[in-house]
């Protein structure tokens, strides 16, 4: 019952914020949807839930939000540049990352920061697309592969 009220509790917190609306009506049609939507997943239900992967997220979150904004910095002063130096290339990176998860936040977090784009994912392999040399440097140092596989991978080993 504390799991069912936990979960429920949880996505009517959900709908509140994406709903954005506060009148009576939404409350309540929120409130039982929860309950309901809840009531109907108990079967699938864990047993435990796994907090680890939940809290290591906020961390990477903010140091991603750094990475783009510092990136954002970069393409700007390229842009700017008069001579505009942009040396653009295709960066094939093998990763250790296993789960699908863990592929699909790496390729999105290349995407999101300024400069680079995912072009490619395969199992192992991602094809990046990068402006110059300095915006795929995280990718090909491994500092973002270490990064979301701090995040992930912990929890997909233990499946």
């Amino acid at each position: 019952m504390i799991r069912l009220t936990t979960r429920a509790l949880v996505l009517f917190a959900i709908w509140l914020v994406l709903s954005a609306s506060y009148e009576v009506f939404h409350l309540v049609a929120g409130a039982l949807l929860a309950l309901l939507v809840s009531w109907l997943n108990q079967s699938s239900m864990p047993s435990a839930i796994p907090v680890g992967p939940w809290m290591r997220a906020p961390g990477y979150c903010l140091w991603l939000f750094g990475r783009i904004l510092a990136s954002g910095l970069h393409v700007s002063r390229l842009i700017l540049s008069p001579s505009l130096p942009i040396a653009p290339k295709l960066i094939r990176h093998r990763t250790e990352l296993e789960g699908n998860g863990s592929m699909v936040l790496m390729g999105n977090s290349i995407t999101l920061t300024p400069g680079t784009i995912t072009v490619e994912i395969q199992p192992g392999e991602l094809v990046v697309h990068a402006i110059d040399g300095d915006s795929g440097r995280d990718l090909s140092q491994g500092i973002l592969e270490e990064r979301v596989g701090r995040v992930f991978d912990a929890q997909e080993r233990a499946r």
